[in-house]
C-alpha cells in the first residue's frame, strides 16, 4: 500500500473513492462544502434526509455526484463537532478501511483539512489514520487453498492544506513503516507451530537483514547457551524436539558509541505448559506464545525502514515447552546465567525463565534501557482485560517514558507496583528463589522475578498476554501489539 501527500482541492481530484468527514447533525468541514457546493448541494440535501447521523464510525457511500472528477463519494462520521478522539478516529478510519476492501478502485483519497483530532497535530492524526488502513488490509491465508482475491487499492493520497504538507508525509512514511512491522508480528504470530519454530523465527531474523542495511544478525544454539551457563533458558527447551535459539539482532544506525537501546522478546513458538500441562480448551492459541519475540523483530523492521538514527539491541528468546521423558519437572533446580539457582515449582510458568537468562545476556552491551516483551501472565488479562498492556519497571523514568508513548501511539500501557511486599512470594527453602509466588498477583511476581536480573542497567517489562492476540471466532489472530507503542518509544528518543 502506497501512501502519497498532496495539497490540492479535494472538489478537483480525479481518483476513484474520495473520502470525506462528517460530523454529526450533518456538519461539514471546509473541504467537505466545497465538494457539496461543486455538487450542487448533493451532499446536503443527503444529509437533510438523514442518511448519515455523522456518528463516529457511520458511513454511506455515493456513486456518480455530479462535477467531480471522483467516481465515488464515501461520507464517514466522526462524532460531534470539535470532540473527536483517537478512539473515534480509529472507528472511522476503520469504517473506511472495510469500504475500501470491498471496492475495485485502484486508489482513494482521504480529506484531512478539516480533521482535528484531540490533543494530536496533524502528524499524529495523519499516521493513525495511516496505520490504520494500512492495517485495515491486512490478510493471512498462507494455508488456505483458496486465496483471497488481489487488492485492487494500491494507493492513498491525503488530501492536505500547505502547511500541513511536511506533517503528512512525515506521518505517511512513519505510518507505513509502523504497519509493516504490525504486519510481520501478525504473520510470524499467525503461523502453526509446526511451521514456526524457535530455527524458522532465526531465520526470519537473517531474512530482515538480507532485505536491510545495517542490520546484522547472530544466532546461538543450544551448544553456545551451555557454554554461557543459561541453565534457566536450556531447562525449558529440554522436553522438545525442537532445539532452542538464541537470536541476536543488531543495529548501529546512531553515533558510534553511543549506547544502544535493547529490546528482549518472549519467542516460546509453542507453550503446553510442559510437565504442568494446559487444559485442551484453546491449547490452540499457545502459538501466540512468541508475540513478544514477534513485536520485538516488527519493531526492528519498523525502525529499518525508516532507518532511524538509534542503536539497537534486540534479543529473541526462543524454545518450546513440551511434556516429555526429558521434559523438566516440577521441583527442578536450575542454575542460571547470572549464577542464581531457581527452584521450578511449575513448568507453565516458562517465559520468566527463557527471559531471566536472556536479561542476563543483555548486559554485555551496557545498554541504555531494556524492554522485554511478553505474552507472560494470564493474571494480566484479568487485570487490565485485552485493552491495555501491562507495564512494570525498576525506573520511574523509562516506566513515565514508555506510557506517554503508548498515548501518543494510541498502544496504551498501564503501570503495576513492584513493592519489595511482593518478592516474598517468591521465596524457596531449597534454592534462591522459586519460578512463582501463588496465586496472588501473578503479573505482579512474575515481573518481580524478572527484576532480580537486571541490576545492572533501567529496565522495564511490558506484559502483553492480553493485547498480542485475540481469542476466538473469526477475528482470531495476532494484533501486531506492541510494535506501535515500542516504536513511538524509539522515535522519542530522538526528539
Amino acid at each position: 500500500m502506497e501512501f502519497v501527500v498532496k495539497s490540492v482541492k479535494a472538489s478537483t481530484l480525479k481518483t476513484a473513492t474520495l473520502v470525506l468527514t462528517v460530523a454529526e447533525d450533518g456538519v461539514l468541514g471546509a473541504a467537505a462544502q466545497a465538494v457539496d457546493a461543486a455538487t450542487g448541494g448533493a451532499i446536503s440535501t443527503l444529509l437533510k434526509r438523514g442518511d448519515l447521523q455523522g456518528k463516529p464510525g457511520q458511513s454511506l457511500l455515493l456513486h456518480s455526484l455530479p462535477n467531480l472528477k471522483a467516481e465515488r463519494v464515501l461520507l464517514v462520521g466522526i462524532g460531534k463537532a470539535g470532540e473527536l478522539d483517537a478512539r473515534q478516529w480509529r472507528k472511522a478510519a476503520g469504517a473506511v478501511a472495510g469500504t475500501l476492501k470491498s471496492l475495485g478502485g485502484a486508489d482513494a483519497a482521504v480529506a484531512l483539512q478539516d480533521v482535528t483530532v484531540r490533543e494530536r497535530d496533524a502528524y499524529a492524526g495523519a499516521r493513525l489514520l495511516v496505520e490504520a488502513l494500512a492495517d485495515g488490509q491486512y490478510v493471512f491465508d498462507r494455508f488456505k487453498s483458496k486465496k483471497a482475491e488481489p487488492r485492487a487499492l494500491k494507493k492513498i493520497t491525503l488530501l492536505g492544506d500547505k502547511a500541513q504538507v511536511a506533517a503528512l508525509e512525515r506521518a505517511a512514511t512513519h505510518g507505513t513503516a509502523i504497519a509493516a512491522g504490525m504486519a510481520l508480528t501478525r504473520d510470524l504470530g499467525n503461523l502453526p507451530p509446526n511451521v514456526c519454530h524457535p530455527i524458522y523465527v532465526a531465520d526470519q531474523a537473517k531474512q530482515l537483514a538480507k532485505q536491510f542495511k545495517g542490520l546484522k544478525v547472530e544466532v546461538l544454539d543450544e551448544n553456545r547457551l551451555r557454554e554461557l551457563g543459561a541453565g534457566a533458558f536450556l531447562a525449558v527447551a529440554q522436553g522438545s524436539e525442537q532445539p532452542p535459539r538464541l537470536v541476536v539482532l543488531q543495529y548501529n544506525g546512531g553515533k558510534k558509541g553511543d549506547k544502544p537501546y535493547a529490546l528482549v522478546g518472549k519467542g516460546i513458538t509453542f507453550d503446553t505448559g510442559g510437565i504442568s500441562i494446559k487444559p485442551a480448551a484453546n491449547m490452540d492459541e499457545m502459538k501466540y506464545d512468541m508475540c513478544g519475540a514477534a513485536s520485538v523483530l516488527g519493531t526492528f523492521r519498523a525502525v529499518l525502514e525508516m532507518q532511524l538514527p538509534i542503536n539497537l539491541v534486540g534479543l529473541l528468546a526462543c524454545a518450546e515447552n513440551m511434556p516429555s521423558g526429558r521434559a523438566t519437572r516440577p521441583g527442578d533446580i536450575v542454575t542460571t546465567m547470572s549464577g542464581q539457582t531457581v527452584e521450578i515449582l511449575n513448568t507453565d510458568a516458562e517465559g520468566r525463565l527463557v527471559l531471566c537468562d536472556t536479561l542476563t545476556y543483555a548486559e554485555r552491551f551496557k545498554p541504555q534501557a531494556v524492554i522485554d516483551v511478553a505474552t507472560l501472565t494470564g493474571a494480566c488479562i484479568v487485570a487490565l482485560g485485552s485493552a491495555t498492556s501491562g507495564l512494570m519497571s525498576n525506573d520511574a523514568g523509562l516506566a513515565r517514558a514508555l506510557l506517554d508513548a503508548g498515548t501518543r501511539a494510541d498502544d496504551r500501557a498501564w503501570e503495576l507496583p513492584l513493592f519489595d511486599e511482593y518478592q516474598e512470594q517468591l521465596d524457596s527453602p531449597f534454592a534462591d528463589f522459586a519460578n512463582i509466588g501463588g496465586p496472588k498477583a501473578g503479573t505482579i511476581t512474575a515481573a518481580c522475578f524478572l527484576s532480580r536480573f537486571v541490576k545492572a542497567y533501567p529496565w522495564a517489562h511490558l506484559d502483553i498476554a492480553g493485547t498480542a492476540w485475540i481469542s476466538g471466532g473469526k477475528e482470531k489472530g495476532a494484533t501486531g501489539r506492541p510494535v506501535p507503542l515500542l516504536t513511538q518509544y524509539l522515535l522519542d528518543r530522538l526528539e
